[in-house]
């Protein structure tokens, strides 16, 4: 337990909470600017097995903020290389890869075999899809989105009043017919947005703390701005 002293000396972790966290299975639904920095704590903090779901290649562009590549992995699929980076930085963990995009036919049969849903991705079909199978599943969905300096994280399908992300884009023929966003970020943004949705599924795992079940938390970096909505 040496390798987790710092985090099980922690009064909300404790031994227990190591042993919730080795027994945990969270599947990431992309694995580029938010999935990066979520992937790799959740995978320092010891998640017991972890599902990197992801069709895309490394890309030079992305480098400025996918932490998980180096310039040597551009043209390789993501998944494969940021499973290598995962099992290098942890070697007492298991990490399954899903070289495909979620689609209608295998979301639900993928999601089933996961505690938790970190969400990754970068489109507003694929987290309606999350979603919906979050909610069918009663399995908790950590949403997180970025653009430019801004970005926001909440809690879907969990608690006693769960709700998903049709709570906050309940129109989906008007949400995605809406023009595709501004692909344009800075690199620090995913890497804040990305670590906050591993903090919450922590505190999913080990139940300590508030998570952001009917909330939505929201931050722009140029401003260091932060409000916490109700949904």
């Amino acid at each position: 337990m040496t390798r987790y002293s710092r985090q099980i000396s922690l009064p909300e972790i404790g031994e227990g909470g190591q042993e919730k966290l080795h027994k945990a299975r969270v599947l990431i639904v992309g694995a580029g600017g938010l999935g990066s920095p979520a992937a790799l704590y959740l995978a320092g903090a010891g998640v017991g097995t972890i599902g990197l779901a992801d069709d895309d290649t490394v890309g030079i562009s992305n480098l400025q903020r996918q932490i998980l590549y180096t310039e040597n992995e551009v043209g390789q699929l993501k998944v494969h290389c940021a499973a290598q980076r995962l099992r290098a930085l942890n070697g007492n963990i298991e990490v399954h890869v899903y070289p495909f995009r979620l689609n209608r036919e295998n979301a639900r049969r993928l999601i089933a075999d996961y505690d938790i849903v970190v969400d990754g991705c970068d489109n507003f079909s694929t987290r309606y899809l999350i979603s919906d199978s979050c909610s069918a599943l009663h399995k908790p969905y950590v949403y997180g989105a970025i653009q430019g300096f801004e970005g926001q994280v909440s809690v879907f399908c969990y608690g006693d009043r769960p709700r998903t992300y049709r709570d906050l884009f309940p129109d989906e023929t008007a949400t995605l017919q809406m023009p595709a966003p501004d692909n344009s970020v800075i690199g620090v943004t995913p890497a804040v947005v990305g670590s906050v949705e591993a903090s919450e599924t922590l505190k999913l795992i080990c139940g300590y703390g508030e998570v952001l079940a009917g909330k939505l938390w929201t931050v722009d970096l140029r401003t260091m701005q932060s409000f916490v909505l109700l949904l």
